[in-house]
């Protein structure tokens, strides 16, 4: 018998504020923790259905995302196994259809992991083209980490503090939180609503 498997997926837009908050937990538990060989960490970003495959390979499946969940902003909520729709009318993410629909695909194969997790927290900033995560929620990444290491020690993939930085990191180097940060122009610099060219709307007043 195969030994089991982990995916610790974060996934959202790092280009629209707190939608990045699932990169930005997956980046900082990978940074902070090195967890057992059959554990895989992976920045899922905005890819939807390419990402059936490493869940369908996976016997658990930790994902952070940012959800809507009607709740005050930088609330955390998880919810395990059969509380994570894989249907709704309700749409509490802005990529939750392919997510949705990959969790159903997973379903029809008859590969859907054997327990899956969702760390989500409540978006309070959105509409900020090109920004980072709002203070409000970077402030719950470190409560994520802690709540996503409870939830694989229980699987049995217990994580130990790294003594050093990883040795390969898990996104290219720009997208990095620091050099994301260091390279972006603030907002006085840059139409960070959109582009005013393309919105027919006149940046700074002018």
């Amino acid at each position: 018998m195969s030994a089991s498997k982990v995916l610790v997926l974060g996934i959202g837009n790092l280009l629209w504020a707190d939608e990045g908050f699932g990169v930005r937990a997956v980046e900082a538990l990978h940074a902070g923790w090195q967890l057992p060989p059959s554990a895989t960490l992976m920045d899922g970003g905005t890819q939807g259905l390419y990402l059936l495959e490493p869940v369908c390979e996976s016997d658990h499946v930790l994902v952070f995302d940012a959800i809507d969940y009607g709740l005050p902003p930088g609330t955390l909520r998880v919810l395990r196994d059969a509380e994570i729709p894989q249907w709704s009318d309700t749409t509490m993410s802005l990529h939750q259809a392919s997510f949705m629909e990959l969790l159903s695909l997973a379903r029809l194969r008859d590969r859907f992991p054997r327990r899956i997790t969702l760390i989500g927290v409540q978006p309070a900033v959105l509409d900020d083209l090109g920004g980072s995560l709002s203070p409000l929620v970077r402030a719950r990444v470190q409560e994520a980490v802690v709540l996503a290491l409870a939830e694989l020690a229980a699987w049995g993939f217990a994580a130990q503090v790294r003594s050093g930085p990883p040795e390969e990191a898990l996104n290219a180097s720009p997208l990095a939180l620091a050099d994301y940060e260091g390279g972006r122009p603030g907002a006085d610099a840059a139409c960070r609503v959109g582009d005013a060219r393309f919105l027919n709307q006149v940046h700074g007043g002018a």
